[in-house]
This record gives structure tokens, C-alpha cells and sequence, in this order.
């Protein structure tokens, strides 16, 4: 059930809407409220716009792990505390750290709204950081990136692949951060990044569900109103570098067999050739019947796994390969595999039969996106952190269904080149 979202289903065109009322308070805090009573529950988001492109060499994943000390306590609830309220008041709560935004969120009982209002504002405005708090949390960390990356093939793959695709700019590093960063970090420089970003004009509040809207709005002012503005630096991101050579690089670690990335320069989320790029990765390498996953996994059982995608962000973006290497197989068997479906890609383009098969495939994910509160939410913060705007959310379909053969090999031709080609290898160590 989608409560109050819209949808106009013609299978050619489909088009979404969600009642949304859209408002900024004097301080800068945008908010977005959306109205469903189907069930008593909210889903409640907090996003900040600060990410780990906002830090610095000597201080990477401080983004991040300033995520995990926003669960350690503030002034009026401490870290126990806040885990306490949650816990007894059936409120499930999460968050995530990206190279663009810092998003909190939590599903709760529809008449507790105004207790977690008390509570994360308490976080946005008088976090403690304590350097007890935070010397306990910092072999959290630790040991996540050893399980993500460090002891992760996948994670070492990617995380060698983004260093070298968007080399000289703050997308290079990983998330996380590095180790030595990790262990060094202290009080006073995660103070600072939180004093910098954590302030109400970086930040959205989005909430969905079981509300009444005037009397949300009431107290949204009682709470976030008194909260000062502060003024931002500009912040100017390096543009990403294109080589004008192709890269190889091969790593070797204990792993059982090879694994295998291609990436390619290509758009960030703004720009209109994302759209069929997205379409293009879902053709390749997304389901059983994607040209990668058919020819190289099943017709030819050269891999285990096979994946295209798009990757877009803010001010940077790459279309991806990936492949898993069956045990016993040649990556030059592989490697020869990939590179025939380009080319097979670059002089025929796509049929008319995968086009839509993959539009199709993308409206479900759509449609899908909007089936919960937390969905709900969840998509129209993306939207307004990145655009400004949640409503281009509601203008995307259009875009993937007006998309023909003709634009699709187009796009190929510009971006699958062999000359910006980064191919990254992990090999077993013997």
C-alpha cells in the first residue's frame, strides 16, 4: 500500500507523486512533512550535507566517525540513555555516512514524535564527544574497516579502484578513512568538523507518516527554532581527472580466486547522460539475462559473478564492471569476454527488447522505493540534499522512458572508452 503516493501507471508513462509540505525556518533547516495515517508509525530522517569529500588528507573518516559519536551522548541525554529511550519506547534507529551526505534516521511510534524531536535535537546542537567515549568508539572503527576493507576483497578492490579513478580530488579516499587517520583522530578535530557541518542551514528534516501537520510544524519550532544558523565556507571540490592512458594495476592478496573491475569516467547524478547510463548498466550486467552475467557466467562459465552500474555522486561519477573470476579460469579468457560485449555493444547498441526490459525494471524500483515510511522519507531526502529540490524525484521516470536505442549507443561511444579506461586486478597470493 502507498498511502498517500499517487501513481498514474500507464506502463509508457508512469508518473509519482507524494503530498509533501516544504518549508525552511529562519536558521536555515529545511523540512519536509508527508502525511500517511495507514499505520501509526513515523519515519523520522535527519540529514546533514557533509560527507567525506569535506575532509582532508591527515583526516580522513572523520564524517564517519563522527556518525558513530552522535550515538555516544549530549547534553541531555547520554549515550546510554539515548539507547535506553529507543529501546523502551519500540523506536528502531540507524545511520550511514556517504561521500556527500550523513543521514540519521529512525521509525517510531507515531505518538513518541515529539520525544525524538527532543532527542536529536539535543545531538545537533550540544554533542559531547568525549575523549573517553571516543577512544572506546575508535576500535569500533578499527575493526570495521578490517572487516569492510582491510580483510574484505571487494573492499580493497574498491577502494584501489576509487584512488585511482578520482585521483587529486576528495572522492579518492575511502569513506571509512584510512587506518593511520583512524587511530589519530582526537576530541578537537572531530569538535571542529562538528561545530563546522552539524548547525541547522546544513540540514534537512524529513518526516513521514502518522502526523498531524500543524501541530508537527508547532513543535519543530519549539525545538529547532531556537537553534542558531551559522555561516558556511564556500566549499569548491576539485573537478575529477581523465587520463589520457588507460590504466592497469594488478594487487595480490590471500584470496581464493581473481577478481576483476573496469571503470570508466563518466557523470555525476546531475547530468542528463546519468539516465541512460543507469540504463546501460542495468543491460549489462544486471539479472540473469544481462549480456555480462549470460555470456560470462552461465554460456561460458568463465565467472561467478558478473555487474555493470552506474555510479553517480555529486560532483563526481563512473560507470563500473565487475567480475568475479570462476576458480581454474584465465582472467585473459575473462578479460577477452568483457571486452568482445563492448565491442559488440559499440557497433550494434542495445535491442529494443533490453531497452525495455530495463525501464521496466528501473519503474519497479521506483515504485518500490515509495512502498514504506522509511522509503518514503528516505527518498525525498536523497533528493533534496542532492537537488535542493525532493520533487526531481517525481521527474525522473519521464527521463528513462523517453530514452531510445539511438541515445543509449550514443552514450556508450562517449564514455566506454579505451583511453580513460582504470582496470584494476586482485589476484590470489601463490
Amino acid at each position: 500500500m502507498l498511502g498517500n503516493a499517487n501513481l498514474e501507471a500507464a506502463p509508457q508513462d508512469l508518473k509519482l507523486k507524494l503530498d509533501v509540505e516544504k518549508y525552511t525556518l529562519p536558521n536555515g533547516l529545511r523540512v519536509l512533512l508527508h502525511q500517511d495515517s495507514s499505520i501509526p508509525m513515523v519515519s523520522y530522517h535527519t540529514w546533514y550535507k557533509v560527507g567525506s569529500r569535506d575532509e582532508s588528507q591527515g583526516v580522513t573518516g572523520a564524517a564517519h566517525m563522527l556518525e558513530h559519536m552522535m550515538f555516544k551522548g549530549a547534553k541531555k541525554y547520554s549515550g546510554k540513555q539515548f539507547d535506553r529511550i529507543l529501546h523502551e519506547n519500540g523506536i528502531t534507529n540507524n545511520a550511514f555516512t556517504s561521500w556527500d551526505y550523513t543521514g540519521f534516521y529512525q521509525n517510531l511510534p507515531s505518538h513518541r514524535l515529539e520525544l525524538m524531536m527532543d532527542m536529536e535535537v539535543d545531538r545537533m546542537r550540544y554533542l559531547q564527544i568525549a575523549p573517553e567515549d571516543l577512544k572506546s568508539e575508535l576500535q569500533v572503527v578499527a575493526e570495521e574497516r578490517r572487516w569492510r576493507t582491510d580483510n574484505n576483497p571487494m573492499g580493497l578492490l574498491r577502494e584501489a579502484l576509487f584512488a585511482q579513478i578520482f585521483k587529486g580530488t576528495p572522492y579518492s579516499w575511502p569513506v571509512i578513512g584510512h587506518m593511520k587517520d583512524i587511530q589519530s583522530y582526537s576530541s578537537e578535530k572531530l569538535r571542529f568538523f562538528y561545530d563546522t557541518y552539524y548547525v541547522p542551514n546544513n540540514a534537512i528534516l524529513v518526516i513521514a507518516g502518522d502526523i498531524d501537520i500543524s501541530k508537527t510544524k508547532k513543535w519543530i519550532e519549539k525545538y529547532y527554532g531556537p537553534l542558531e544558523s551559522k555561516k558556511m565556507a564556500e566549499r569548491n571540490y576539485p573537478n575529477m581527472h581523465v587520463g589520457q592512458k588507460p590504466e592497469r594495476i594488478f594487487l595480490k592478496k590471500d584470496v581464493q580466486n581473481a577478481t576483476l573491475m573496469w571503470a570508466y569516467p563518466s557523470v555525476t547524478a546531475h547530468e542528463d547522460d546519468s539516465f541512460a547510463l543507469e540504463v546501460l548498466g542495468s543491460i549489462l550486467g544486471s539479472g540473469i539475462s544481462s549480456r555480462f552475467v549470460r555470456d560470462l557466467v552461465y554460456e561460458k562459465q568463465l565467472a561467478s559473478s558478473a555487474g555493470a552500474f552506474q555510479l553517480g555522486n555529486d560532483a563526481s561519477g563512473l560507470f563500473g564492471i565487475s567480475v568475479s573470476v570462476r576458480p581454474g579460469q584465465s582472467i585473459e579468457k575473462v578479460e577477452t569476454a568483457v571486452k568482445n560485449q563492448i565491442k559488440k555493444l559499440l557497433a550494434e547498441g542495445v535491442t529494443e527488447e533490453e531497452l525495455q526490459k530495463a525501464k521496466n525494471q528501473i519503474m519497479k524500483d521506483y515504485v518500490d522505493s515509495l512502498l514504506t515510511l522509511d522509503g518514503k522519507a528516505r527518498t525525498l531526502a536523497t533528493n533534496e540534499i542532492i537537488f535542493s529540490d525532493y520533487k526531481k524525484f517525481f521527474t525522473d521516470l519521464p527521463r528513462y522512458q523517453g530514452l531510445n536505442k539511438a541515445q543509449l549507443l550514443e552514450v556508450a561511444k562517449r564514455y566506454l572508452k579505451n583511453e580513460s579506461e582504470v582496470f584494476i586486478g586482485l589476484l590470489p597470493n601463490k
